[in-house]
């Protein structure tokens, strides 16, 4: 706590008596006032870096800055301040776009006819008329849904001849007395994994649902043949990382059991890989193999586990650059960070508007768009004050002075100007990182819901299912009869080609 400090000017005699004493008298005169106001300035510069940094963190929220969405509070963030620009087109469904509704189905599963009712001014028989016709409208219901339950006898006979008792084959999905079909399984598993279910859930909706409450262990042991299941799709979808072009790379922490793994993820557009590895850092992605498998461009948020990878190039996610910019320019008043965050979007439209065959900018071009670039970078250097120690004696903390927010930005800028401009270099590199943000938000929601997982062995293969209902998605391909074709050993392999 500061205390309060009194300044004292000289009284007028004073400054007399210094004058009748000449210029020495003077000097130290001023040097004391000097004084004052320095020891009076320090505190002030304490308390305006302490404002200045409390409106900060006021001003800090999942728009401007990488925190998760669940850190803002209620109320605390205006939605209506976006990074995304407002277009020409108005909101809602454009001239052109092909709406969704029913449509009478051809034909359908099942008929029902509803008789005329009888007209009491009739004087004919109403049952002699016969129909002239219909007016049809198709129904779209679900329809009841109840466990079925299908006794297998195999019919045992006896040869006549010889004497010997001869037994037929149950089908192999019936393996003892009383077992589960091959439906409820994936079922099971559909719950848990593609929708965040917890077991003991799951195990309410079967009860409620088909009226026969699945037992808990039941939902638990599913996971396990769908993992053996799906190793041929696993394995395939990394032995196409070598040839994607762009692929986003990320890491996050689980809680397991008290212990916090690292979970990591690699995707592209159309394929997802999921690992989950004890550690956190670049040899435990190098270890799931999320990393040096590919030849095209990493990109991510500037992690170090992902910053770290020299095998291919790296692209840094310009989203994040600008939420840090936004950052900046609002309680900072950098105005710098504006027109470098305009800059970045200024540079992706021109992409777009270029001709096909080319996939970057021309050296001319490219080079004097760096040139401006490094302007505005220096111009926040030039507007960034270092920070200044202390003198001894007056709160002075050990170690480095803190840099204020606005360098670890500028150094980022400056420093891997080649990952932050990498969508310039190549028009093929994604923009932003969202692809990698998407397909990690829903693994971090699924602990939220179900509670986490009770080992790591079993958060591995939460993991590796989760990648593999990703890429069936991604692909267009139904999840649950993925699901139920690698419970059959006819697992889903993703294919390298566009669709």
């Amino acid at each position: 706590m500061m205390r309060p400090m009194t300044f004292r000017m000289p009284t007028d005699e004073a400054i007399h008596t210094a004058f009748e004493k000449g210029e020495a008298a003077v000097r130290e005169l001023f040097h004391h006032v000097a004084d004052q106001m320095a020891a009076l300035a320090r505190p002030l510069a304490k308390q305006g870096e302490a404002l200045q940094d409390f409106q900060a963190r006021l001003a800090t929220n999942s728009g401007t800055s990488s925190q998760p969405p669940a850190s803002d509070g209620e109320g605390t963030v205006q939605r209506t301040a976006r990074l995304r620009q407002s277009g020409d087109k108005p909101n809602g469904g454009q001239p052109g776009h092909e709406g969704q509704t029913l449509s009478a189905a051809d034909p359908p599963d099942r008929p029902e006819t509803h008789e005329a009712d009888p007209w009491a001014h009739g004087q004919a028989s109403w049952t002699a008329s016969a129909s002239v016709g219909d007016a049809e409208r198709h129904g779209f219901d679900l329809p009841a849904v109840r466990i079925d339950v299908t006794a297998h006898r195999a019919e045992i006979k006896v040869c006549p001849a010889g004497g010997h008792a001869k037994k037929g084959s149950c089908p192999a999905s019936v393996r003892q007395a009383v077992p589960y079909g091959p439906m409820v399984h994936p079922w099971a598993s559909s719950l848990t994994t593609q929708h965040p279910m917890p077991v003991e859930r799951t195990t309410e909706i079967g009860a409620d649902v088909v009226q026969h409450r699945v037992s808990e262990g039941t939902v638990w042991k599913a996971s396990e043949p769908l993992d053996r299941g799906i190793e041929p799709s696993t394995a395939a979808v990394q032995g196409l990382w070598r040839d994607a072009e762009g692929l986003h790379v990320d890491a996050s922490g689980l809680r397991v059991t008290g212990t916090l793994p690292g979970r990591h993820v690699a995707s592209t557009d159309r394929r997802t890989s999921y690992a989950v590895h004890a550690q956190r850092g670049h040899a435990a992605m190098e270890d799931a193999g999320l990393l040096g498998a590919g030849t095209g461009t990493a990109v991510h948020d500037h992690g170090k586990p992902s910053g770290t990878d020299d095998a291919c190039a790296q692209a840094l996610c310009t989203a994040h650059h600008r939420r840090e910019l936004r950052c900046l320019d609002t309680p900072y008043q950098q105005s710098w960070a504006t027109d470098m965050a305009e800059r970045l979007l200024a540079i992706q439209a021109a992409g777009p508007a270029t001709p096909e065959p080319a996939m970057r900018w021309a050296p001319p071009e490219r080079e004097a768009l760096e040139k401006r670039d490094d302007e505005v970078v220096q111009s926040g250097c030039e507007a960034t004050p270092a920070p200044v120690s202390p003198p001894e004696g007056e709160g002075r903390q050990r170690g480095r002075p803190q840099p204020p927010p606005a360098v670890h930005v500028l150094i980022r800028l400056r420093d891997f100007k080649g990952a932050v401009l990498a969508f310039m270099a190549d028009w093929r590199v994604p923009f932003d990182h969202n692809q990698g943000e998407r397909d990690m938000r829903m693994v971090k929601v699924t602990p939220k819901v179900s509670g986490g997982c009770r080992t790591l062995e079993g958060a591995k293969r939460f993991g590796r299912i989760r990648g593999d209902i990703s890429t069936a998605r991604q692909q267009a391909k139904n999840v649950f009869e993925a699901l139920r074709d690698a419970f059959d050993g006819n697992p889903f392999i993703p294919s390298s080609e566009r669709p």
